[in-house]
C-alpha cells in the first residue's frame, strides 16, 4: 500500500515570522499524523528558517523548483545541491506556473528531475492539462507528452523515487476542481504510463492531486485508489485548512 503524501507549495507567499508560525503549528499537529508524508515548500529565502523550526518534528522541507544545471555563472538560480545542503528532502519541477511564466519545455523539466535525483532529493515532477486540452479531449495526450520525456530520461531504480503531482491547469487557484474520478482517471493513466518503462516502480509510483483542494473536498478525492495525496496551494498558508486536508488522507 502506497503511503499518502501531502505537500503544501506556498509559491511567493510569507514572511520570516510568518513561516516560522505556520511551520510551528504544522509541526505541532502532524506529531498526531504518523500515516501521512508531510511536506511543505517555502519560498526559498524562508527555506532554513523553515528547517530550523522543523527540527526533529516528522515534516518534510522541499524546494518550489531548482535550476537546470548544476552551479556556475547563473544569477539568481538555486541548484538541487544547494536545496539538498539546506535541508530540503524533495523538489518541485514542472509545476504550470513554471512552465507558462517562466517558459520551461519538457526537457528542461526531465534535466531537473535528473539533478534533482542526483541530488539526493525526489522530485516531484507536475503534470496538468489547460482547459481547452480537456475539452478539446487532448488530457491524456498532454499529460503523456509532459512526462514521457522525464519517464526517458531516468533509470527504472530512479523511477521508484520519483513522485508525480497532476495539475490541472484549470483548477490552480481558481476555486474549480476535477472530479474524484475523473482525477482518478488521469493518475491511473500516469501510473500506466510509468508501467510501461518499470512496472514495479509504478505500483508504488506516489501520484498526488492539485487543483483547489480545500478541507471540504479531500477526503473525496483521496478515497480514489490512484489518488496519493495532495499538493496543495492556497489551503497550505492556513495551518488548520492545511492539517485539516492531511488527515482526510489516513
Amino acid at each position: 500500500m502506497r503511503r499518502p503524501f501531502v505537500a503544501g507549495n506556498w509559491k511567493m507567499n510569507g514572511s520570516r515570522e510568518r513561516t516560522r508560525t505556520l511551520v510551528a503549528d504544522v509541526c505541532k499537529a502532524v506529531r498526531e499524523l504518523p500515516e501521512v508524508d508531510v511536506g511543505l515548500c517555502p519560498p526559498f529565502v524562508y527555506v532554513t528558517d523553515a528547517g530550523e523550526t522543523i527540527g526533529d518534528a516528522p515534516v518534510r522541507l522541499g524546494g518550489q523548483t531548482c535550476a537546470g544545471v548544476e552551479d556556475g555563472a547563473y544569477t539568481g538560480e538555486i541548484s538541487a545541491t544547494m536545496l539538498a545542503d539546506a535541508g530540503c528532502s524533495f523538489v518541485l519541477v514542472g509545476h504550470s506556473e513554471r512552465r507558462t511564466l517562466h517558459g520551461e519545455k519538457n526537457a528542461d523539466i526531465a534535466e531537473k528531475a535528473s539533478l534533482a535525483l542526483a541530488a539526493g532529493l525526489s522530485p516531484v515532477v507536475c503534470v496538468g492539462e489547460t482547459l481547452d486540452e480537456r475539452e478539446a479531449g487532448r488530457t491524456e495526450t498532454t499529460v503523456a507528452r509532459q512526462l514521457e520525456v522525464v519517464v526517458e530520461r531516468l533509470e527504472q531504480d530512479e523511477l521508484a523515487r520519483l513522485v508525480i503531482a497532476y495539475e490541472p491547469v484549470w483548477a490552480i487557484g481558481t476555486g474549480r476542481t476535477a472530479t474524484p474520478s475523473q482525477a482518478n482517471q488521469v493518475h491511473a493513466f500516469l501510473r500506466g504510463c510509468v508501467a510501461e518503462r518499470a512496472p514495479n516502480a509504478a505500483a508504488g509510483l506516489r501520484i498526488l492531486y492539485g487543483g483547489s483542494v480545500k478541507p471540504e473536498n479531500a477526503a473525496r478525492m483521496f478515497a480514489e485508489p490512484d489518488v496519493d495525496g495532495g499538493l496543495i496551494g492556497g489551503a497550505s498558508l492556513d495551518a488548520k485548512q492545511f492539517i485539516d486536508i492531511c488527515r482526510a488522507a489516513v
